[in-house]
């Protein structure tokens, strides 16, 4: 009989499994692929590795809530800092978001001039610096009082950010710069649905200001694929079970049975990593399918289209590009797409003088359900990304020895989930309307991306910490 069961190795399963092994607990962790990380892993193609989905590794220094969660398991990953974090390119203008704010600043206010950029940007460093250093709340859904209690927890916050909480990011950015181009604009949402996964009249401005604010923080590369990394999180639980999909879990009086297709596992606790929305299914029992029958509504469909390619190439690039092109791509939600390439010293993920390259694009889950239109449609998107790549990144077509692509249809067959990116924190779905890491069910929990706090790996890690805090860990 297992303490925990974690069902699901994302960032969030795999953290939250890994801390509690440190702290002694009995853990087994499930993961339905053959690698660990969900739709952060890596993965192998034709004797190249690439990264899967996600490519950056945020909140990982001193005082902030990746390095707190992984000194807590006693893990230091194999990374490299990343600086600029992201080169944005848009039409002829090339901006490097630099962590330090006057080298970016000197760039960004001559590409994109006005008079009220230093006052604002200055704002938006000043809100990502001060947001971290509030600690102390938490929050619960276990029952009503307990959730009250746990909502007042979070009054110093609230009080202190009140005036960019009641606003949406798009009426504050337009009344803050009175009158903004277009294309400013289009710089600024680009990047604040890269971080937030919603756009600027969706989420208040402290999420927005968070999302632009994030690149003043350390960024990092993972040495060999985020599968690396989670590969050695997880390096001492003994009962760490891949190619394990759990297609059942039956509730008993005092532990859970979990079902794979070969064998059942008993364990006192569940942590779920999988979707708030589709957990559902695991269960028999009304009780629990009806509490996350509640949360279908949050599936909002966004997902991603991915390109992959290796290139040969003997110039140096940056690990990581924006490309905001004019209008939107077909059969997608976004005008601005993600590029990221392997470190040119990292022969792990690729050999010496070659390069992995992940992209990724904002899309619609639904756009790919016509399987008449399916492979069409797969085809042209991906040529389109690919050309765009060569184009804009000044390589040559001859140098390219793998491109393919993956659809949000490839992420259900691999990992279970069609929708990727998680749920923002927006104005419809804010605290107190939040889905918690505990349930109103006796010892059932839930981490990742669609329940508190958020997604990324600095939001995700709030919810583990929230998580061990609730489990009293």
């Amino acid at each position: 009989m297992k303490d925990f069961a974690v069902v699901g190795s994302g960032i969030g399963g795999s953290s939250i499994a890994a801390l509690l092994d440190a702290k002694g607990y009995n853990v087994a962790l499930f993961e339905k692929a053959s690698s660990l990380g969900g739709c952060s892993s890596s993965f192998s193609h034709k004797g190249y590795t690439y990264n899967t989905g996600a490519t950056t590794l945020a909140g990982y220094e001193d005082g902030y809530i990746v390095k707190e969660i992984f000194d807590a398991i006693g893990f230091v990953p194999e990374v490299i800092k990343t600086d600029p974090s992201i080169v944005v390119i848009q039409n002829s203008k090339i901006t490097p978001r630099y962590r330090d704010f006057e080298r970016f600043f000197e760039t960004l206010n001559a590409n994109y001039p006005h008079a009220k950029n230093r006052e604002f940007w200055e704002l938006v460093y000043g809100l990502n610096k001060e947001f971290y250093k509030y600690s102390g709340h938490y929050y619960t859904n276990a029952n009503i009082f307990a959730k009250v209690k746990s909502l007042i927890s979070f009054l110093p916050l609230s009080l202190r950010f009140q005036k960019y909480l009641r606003v949406d990011a798009y009426s504050f950015i337009d009344d803050y710069f009175g009158a903004i181009d277009e294309e400013y604009l289009q710089f600024l949402e680009a990047q604040i649905l890269i971080v937030a996964q919603a756009p600027a009249k969706e989420i208040n401005f402290l999420t927005a200001a968070l999302s632009l604010g994030y690149t003043f923080n350390e960024n990092h590369y993972a040495v060999g694929g985020f599968s690396q990394i989670f590969e050695d999180m997880t390096k001492n639980i003994k009962d760490v079970y891949k190619k394990s999909e759990i297609v059942k879990i039956a509730k008993h009086e005092e532990y859970f049975e979990l079902h794979t297709k070969k064998k059942i596992f008993r364990a006192k606790k569940i942590i779920l990593n999988s979707t708030v929305y589709e957990s559902a299914k695991l269960f028999s029992d009304i009780k629990i399918k009806n509490y996350y029958k509640k949360y279908e509504k949050l599936d909002n469909h966004q997902s991603s289209f991915m390109l992959y390619m290796t290139i040969k190439s003997s110039k140096e690039f940056h690990h990581h590009y924006q490309i905001i092109e004019k209008s939107l791509f077909p059969h997608a939600i976004s005008q601005a797409f993600f590029v990221s390439f392997s470190d040119v010293s990292d022969t792990k993920i690729a050999p010496k003088g070659h390069y992995s390259i992940t992209a990724s694009l904002h899309t619609d889950s639904r756009f790919w359900e016509n399987s008449q239109t399916y492979k069409a449609q797969k085809k042209e998107l991906e040529g389109i990304l690919q050309n765009t790549i060569l184009q804009k990144l000044d390589i040559n077509e001859s140098e390219v020895l793998e491109c393919f692509s993956a659809t949000s249809k490839t992420f259900e067959h691999y990992i279970n989930r069609m929708q990727l990116g998680g749920n923002a924190i927006t104005m419809k779905n804010f605290l107190p309307f939040l889905p918690a890491n505990d349930t109103s069910i006796k010892n059932l929990y839930n981490v990742g991306d669609t329940v508190y706090a958020a997604q990324g790996w600095p939001g995700v890690m709030l919810g583990v910490k929230n998580l061990q805090r609730l489990l009293g860990a």
